[in-house]
């Protein structure tokens, strides 16, 4: 993943906001173009379907009125006028009948000739009939027999005729019967309701040609040969290539006959709306990306500028100015343009700051180094050896370091009372249980953090050597509390270091540096009184100061 990150290239972010677009939007159209893919599927397996059953339909139609013509075929075969060969009255009695039906009989004998022809009146001459080939066919067979299209010349039409031989019985009449019908008769039946637009339907004979169209194709012509190569079945579907596109044709053919019936027409109209929703999906789809790539070009380039912005004002922070914030369009680099307007104030007053620093950096330094001399020339005086004196120095300072230690730990502002007490003395002590503080905690300025922890330092060293901790058992308690002022006067802060189950002690003959730092330098420096007592049964210091000497709070709100 990292490594494709890597390859991605560098541009604006107008570039990718397009590319996202696209991204986006080719998948979404790539979706809906496979749907569209499988609903044209689907929908040409229904027109296949469909083109076929409505072959079907047509091919029952026309089968019904051959039915019914071979039906009235053998009635008329059963008129009992034939049958005595009374063929005037049977002429008259067939032409009335048959007068609203659309159809003609003809009599005929072996040779074709014409016995009589209900197109023509009785006794009328009449000659020879027009499709001898199919009367043969008829006669050889012994079964109803239906003929191809042909141009009748009696009748002066294209017809078809439905041809049934007589029996012996009734051969002194006779050959066979024929019922004649004008194909634009059987036409009727061929009709294009329900199908597309631009769809037809044909009857073709068993020579290829047509015998009734709803289309223009004229009877007697020749259909088109590629539809019938492929018509190998009883019915199904063929696909050929026409002038216009594709061409679906569905096909059924007669039961026990040679003529068969096409549906056929362009696969583009009878998917229009199909087609319609493919334009319309790739003109919508091309637009639509179109939109996105525009809107996402005028929403980089907003972006862009609102960077760029951003950008500039980092670059001034970043040579010391204090920026003001920029108003943008957009929500998070307007917060951006705060948090940077925010950072060079906060620069500027952290810069001040350090100076600040800096300068009592440089004082406290200079106190320290004051002090460090003092602690030299005090303990030098008081140091019978060398050796004493390093170890008494090295003690100092490691104790000055520690109070140096927990206020830079704090940037030089505050320490608490409790961490000063304990960065003091956990290391004179094995367990805690020997050490106990009690008191509301409460923050020390930097001057009470040195002082105070420089006093608790030379107590404890002194614990150490001659009072509670030099014993297994002794234990020190420090405590501290702040109180009203007498009168109204300011606060106070008193702290107590009592020392329990050392040995006995003695006041010393002389006093040392840790008597001067735990008394007179406390008193000097917060104009605190120092209360020292060498009782017997314990050191006693207590140390009472004025709260804003001590406190960070105390000295802030002034």
């Amino acid at each position: 993943m990292k490594r494709a990150f890597r390859r991605m290239p560098t541009a604006t972010i107008g570039f990718y906001l397009i590319a996202m677009v696209v991204a986006v939007a080719l998948p979404i159209l790539a979706f809906v173009v496979i749907l569209l893919d499988q609903l044209e599927s689907s929908e040409r397996a229904a027109l296949e379907r469909r083109t076929v059953r409505d072959a079907q339909a047509l091919s029952t139609a026309v089968e019904r009125q051959l039915h019914d013509m071979t039906v009235t075929l053998r009635l008329l075969s059963t008129a009992h006028e034939l049958a005595e060969n009374d063929l005037q009255t049977f002429h008259n009695r067939t032409q009335s009948a048959l007068r609203s039906s659309s159809m003609f009989l003809i009599l005929v004998k072996e040779d074709g000739q014409q016995v009589l022809n209900t197109r023509r009146p009785y006794g009328e001459p009449l000659g020879e009939m027009s499709n001898l080939p199919a009367l043969q066919e008829a006669l050889e067979s012994g079964t109803v027999e239906v003929s191809d299209v042909f141009f009748g010349r009696t009748g002066n039409r294209w017809v078809f005729n439905v041809t049934m031989p007589l029996s012996e019985e009734l051969a002194r009449a006779g050959a066979a019967l024929i019922l004649t019908q004008n194909v634009e008769e059987l036409a009727g039946l061929v009709k294009t309701e329900g199908l597309p637009k631009g769809w037809s339907a044909t009857v073709v004979d068993g020579a290829g040609r047509t015998i009734a169209a709803s289309g223009e194709a004229d009877p007697g012509e020749t259909f088109d040969e590629a539809l019938l190569a492929g018509a190998t079945g009883l019915s199904g579907t063929i696909r050929t290539q026409g002038d216009n596109g594709d061409v679906l044709a569905g096909y059924a053919r007669l039961a026990g006959q040679a003529w068969t019936i096409f549906v056929y027409g362009p696969v583009d109209t009878a998917q229009a709306s199909l087609v319609t929703a493919w334009r319309s999906l790739l003109l919508g789809g091309g637009l639509l990306i179109l939109v996105a790539i525009g809107g996402a070009f005028l929403l980089g380039r907003q972006m862009r500028n609102s960077i760029v912005s951003i950008a500039s004002m980092a670059e001034r922070m970043g040579q010391g100015e204090i920026v003001s914030p920029i108003s943008t369009r957009i929500v998070e680099a307007d917060m951006v343009s705060i948090a940077l307007s925010e950072a060079s104030f906060d620069r500027a007053e952290a810069e001040d700051r350090i100076h600040f620093v800096m300068r009592e950096l440089a004082h406290r330094t200079k106190n320290l180094l004051s002090v460090i001399q003092a602690m030299l020339r005090q303990t030098a005086r008081q140091s019978a050896t060398l050796q004493e004196f390093q170890t008494s120095v090295s003690g100092r300072l490691q104790g000055l370091a520690r109070s140096i230690d927990l206020l830079t730990a704090e940037n030089w502002t505050q320490v608490s009372m409790t961490q000063l007490v304990t960065g003091h003395l956990e290391t004179f002590i094995d367990t805690s249980e020997r050490l106990e503080i009690s008191g509301q905690d409460f923050a020390l300025k930097p001057e009470a953090v040195q002082n105070v922890g420089m006093a608790l330092h030379e107590l404890a060293t002194n614990a150490v050597k001659y009072g509670a901790w030099s014993t297994h058992n002794g234990k020190v308690l420090i405590d501290w509390a702040e109180t009203p002022g007498a009168d109204g006067g300011d606060n106070r802060i008193t702290i107590r270091w009592r020392e329990v189950g050392g040995p006995l002690v003695r006041a010393p003959e002389s006093k040392g540096f840790g008597t001067t730092v735990i008394d007179r330098q406390l008193t000097a420096a917060f104009g605190a009184r120092v209360d020292l007592d060498y009782a017997e049964d314990g050191l006693r210091w207590t140390l009472d100061a004025p709260a804003y000497a001590l406190k960070w709070e105390a000295r802030k709100a002034q």
